[in-house]
């Protein structure tokens, strides 16, 4: 049951301390970014193990990489839209190529960046950081979720990227709930009609659309995506066994990111008629998250209109 709203962001500063608590040699590098991204939680208890090296992103990662060879259990946090767009060249070829667990954490990523317009609002941080090889791609739906998958990510042995939104989000798990690991999936929903594959914020909004979609006795089954490299691909194949058709929903171009790995992936074992729920060709724009959310059609009624549509395509 969908209740109350918390910010996933706010989650980092609590998993820092979290991972720390436990005895895990955590470090956290920042780019002046520690109150947004909450990582002064950490930096009040653990002032020595939080490292502000100033707004250079490229610098936050050489130096993050430098941590983890030294044995350091090391996160890097700051905006997605500089950590990773600015940092890319860094994360490439002192991260991923290398393997080192650097555990990457892009925060305010996709249209709830809000005001802040275009240059803050990272859409295409997905597509850049599955194609890297090694790297762990994940998207958690709410505060719950974000938590256990960011403290999670200390135990991790190769490069992780975590993404993070800056708003609110309604409550998809119940608190404690720590069932997460990278290559699974979520199925929050069962149904044998259409798949519907999501992430991030769209988890709650396909869980509307399948309550909608109950009501016209069409049945969705929602699965929770949230590791995007490497999927769930046991999950999204057995469901799209059943329904014959699928939906992918998520605040990302539709270029790169979730929709097209759940394309190629049932593509190469077990085509089915599909469509997407993404943001087609366009940069984003200054407005508040929920105008934003409706412009880009990032709603329930539009995954509902996408699963009506896959319905009339299937072949049974």
């Amino acid at each position: 049951m969908i209740a109350a709203e918390r910010r996933p962001r706010d989650a980092y500063g609590q998993a820092l301390l979290s991972a720390a608590r436990m005895g895990k040699p955590v470090v956290a590098v920042d780019g002046d970014s520690a109150s947004a991204t909450r990582a002064s939680l950490f930096a009040v208890e653990y002032p020595d193990r939080c490292i502000n090296v100033g707004i250079s992103e490229q610098d936050m990662i050489l130096t993050a990489s430098g941590l983890a060879l030294a044995g350091k259990n090391v996160y890097v946090s700051s905006y997605g839209s500089f950590l990773v767009g600015r940092g890319y060249e860094q994360i490439r070829s002192m991260v991923a190529i290398p393997g080192l667990p650097v555990k990457i954490v892009g925060s305010h990523c996709g249209v709830s960046a809000g005001e802040d317009g275009a240059s803050y609002q990272m859409l295409e941080d997905l597509a850049l950081m599955r194609v890297l090889p090694n790297m762990t791609v994940l998207v958690p739906a709410d505060y719950t979720s974000a938590l256990a998958l960011l403290t999670g990510a200390a135990d991790a042995t190769n490069p992780v990227y975590i993404r993070l939104g800056r708003t609110a989000v309604p409550d998809v798990y119940d608190d404690g709930d720590d069932d997460f690991a990278p290559g699974a999936g979520r199925v929050l929903r069962e149904g044998d009609d259409v798949t519907i594959c999501c992430c991030g914020i769209m988890v709650s909004e396909a869980l509307r659309a399948a309550a909608v979609l109950a009501k016209q006795n069409i049945r969705a089954e929602v699965i929770d995506c949230y590791s995007v490299s490497p999927l769930p691909a046991r999950v999204i194949l057995n469901s799209v066994h059943r329904t014959g058709c699928c939906v992918a929903a998520e605040e990302h171009f539709a270029r790169g990111g979730l929709g097209e790995a759940v394309a190629a992936l049932t593509a190469s074992f077990y085509p089915v008629p599909m469509k997407q729920v993404a943001v087609f060709d366009k940069f984003g724009q200054s407005g508040t998250f929920e105008e934003l959310r409706g412009y880009y059609g990032l709603t329930a009624s539009q995954i509902v209109g996408a699963a009506v549509q896959v319905l009339t395509m299937r072949r049974r």
